[in-house]
Order: structure tokens, then sequence, then C-alpha cells
């Protein structure tokens, strides 16, 4: 079982920064993938950055240049940082990570996909 903690949203004015913190926790033996999604009322969960374990990386276009996902594997954390914010960012954002278990390993069994709990970021306009 994979447990997700997030941290770092809030409320910012248009034009600043903010830095997303997601650290994964639990009997973890590999991780796979590590991302960030968001999602709005009325609007289906977007993927916003994702970071693969070879190191390659993909962004939505409405954040690229702007956001910049990395990871700290010994600390299985993913990381979002957030620059030249605008009101179309506000979402909750929701970490999510692909990841095998120290069970499901020694089982043989396929990964698995574990989300947190959701952060709010509102930017002010």
């Amino acid at each position: 079982q994979v447990q997700l903690v997030e941290s770092g949203g809030g409320l910012v004015q248009a034009g600043g920064s903010l830095r997303l913190s997601c650290a994964a926790s639990g009997s973890i033996f590999r991780v796979n993938a590590m991302g960030w999604y968001r999602q709005t009322p009325g609007k289906q969960r977007e993927l916003v950055a994702i970071i693969y374990s070879g190191g390659s990386t993909n962004y939505a276009d409405s954040v690229k240049g702007r956001f910049t996902i990395s990871r700290d594997n010994a600390k299985n954390t993913v990381y979002l940082q957030m620059n030249s914010l605008n009101s179309e960012d506000t979402a909750v954002y929701y970490c999510n990570v692909a990841a095998t278990t120290l069970a499901a390993h020694v089982m043989g069994a396929t990964a698995g996909d574990y989300w947190g709990q959701g952060t709010q970021v509102t930017v002010s306009s």
C-alpha cells in the first residue's frame, strides 16, 4: 500500500510562483512514474506533467515553459515548480504515482496507481 501526501498549494497573485510537493510512503519496491494532474469544476481531470523512471518528462501545452516537474528518488518525492501563474492555473492539483509495492513485487503482480488527496491552487487576477 502506498500513501501520497501533497503540500504547497495556496493562494497566489497572477505572475507569482508556487512549488508543490508530493511524498510517497509505504512499502515501495519501485516507482515507475510520478505525475501531476489538475481538475476544475465541470472539467475532466487533465495531465499537467509527468516524469518517468528513466527521467523523461511530458508537459501539457498550457504549462510548458512555465512549470517544471522534478523528483528526488531517494525520498520518493515529486515536485512541481509553477512559475508565471495565471488564473487558468486555478485548480485542485493531484499527485499520481505508478508504483510497485514490495508485496506486489514478491508476488509478481503489476504496478498500481495511487493518488494524493489533492491540493488547491488559486491564482487571483
